[in-house]
């Protein structure tokens, strides 16, 4: 592919959800390029994949990297409805709005598991492979309540930036911590002098099933898979385990593991260039 020199300012998209829910997005690179679909994790935003976005835009590649709902700059839904049923819905209309597919789609934690139970519903034709980030259909009990944990504290918000910094440092000790807490100006907001993530603590709430029927349902779809497949999986993660990478890959004989060292949970951000290196090679490969 011709590494056209494409704007590497993203564009703007708003799109529409399940039920009409506004939804905001950035698409990297042209507009008439492969498609690849970013699903952020739960408290995360569509930014959490600008460099990578960047890097396939420059590339030719039409990446689109969207807020869910209830995070970033997209609507909170009304009826705080965040099961997983409703983003699959919202996949599936983006997808349509972005001109139906084919598309790669690439998931981290929350977006992993949206973007493989979509490949099993009525739709799910769009996907033409799946990225999972970090995430497993047995994902590590643990590394799950440890997530749960940090997305549950500070109902009041903080009273600095600094002290947003602070609690992602302790929650993330294997990271360095950024010279400047500027960058998480893009994950807060402001509001009567005190800060707060930029998501709805709504997203918490149930998801529509209990853990183990969402485990039995996700290794249903996964056996059935047949598009390409690559997980993901940071060396220092304690929410997939190598055994739980070993036992996905037996549910999905022919998907691809790609570990990265020096990553946790948060492979994109932790070490961007070589989770960056292994997503475009497969999306290149398989576009």
């Amino acid at each position: 592919m011709s590494n056209a020199n494409y704007l590497l300012d993203p564009v703007r998209l708003r799109l529409r959800g399940a039920g009409g829910i506004e939804l905001v997005a950035d698409r990297h690179g042209p507009s008439d390029g492969p498609l690849v679909l970013f699903l952020h994790g739960g408290g995360q935003t569509r930014h959490s994949w600008k460099q990578t976005g960047d890097r396939l835009g420059a590339a030719g590649i039409r990446a689109v990297t969207l807020d869910a709902r209830g995070h970033g700059d997209s609507q909170w839904a009304p009826d705080r409805d965040y099961r997983y049923d409703a983003m699959v819905g919202d996949v599936f209309a983006v997808l349509e709005q972005l001109g139906g597919g084919p598309a790669v789609v690439v998931g981290a934690s929350m977006g992993g598991i949206t973007g493989l139970l979509a490949t099993g519903a009525p739709g799910g034709e769009m996907i033409s492979a799946l990225v999972l980030v970090d995430i497993v259909t047995r994902p590590e009990p643990a590394g799950v309540d440890r997530v749960v944990t940090f997305l549950s504290k500070n109902p009041d918000g903080f009273a600095t930036v600094d002290e947003a910094a602070d609690a992602v440092a302790e929650y993330m000790p294997h990271r360095p911590r950024p010279e400047s807490s500027a960058g998480l100006l893009r994950n807060l907001r402001e509001r009567d002098g005190r800060w707060y993530w930029h998501w709805d603590p709504g997203i918490l709430g149930d998801k529509g099933v209990d853990p183990d029927e969402m485990a039995r349902n996700l290794e249903s779809v996964a056996r059935a898979l047949t598009i390409p497949v690559l997980l993901v999986r940071g060396l220092q993660s304690d929410v997939v385990s190598a055994e739980g990478a070993a036992e996905f890959q037996t549910l999905v004989p022919h998907a691809e593991i790609a570990e990265i060292g020096n990553a946790a949970h948060t492979a994109a951000g932790d070490d961007n260039d070589a989770f960056t290196e292994a997503v475009a090679k497969f999306v290149l490969r398989t576009r």
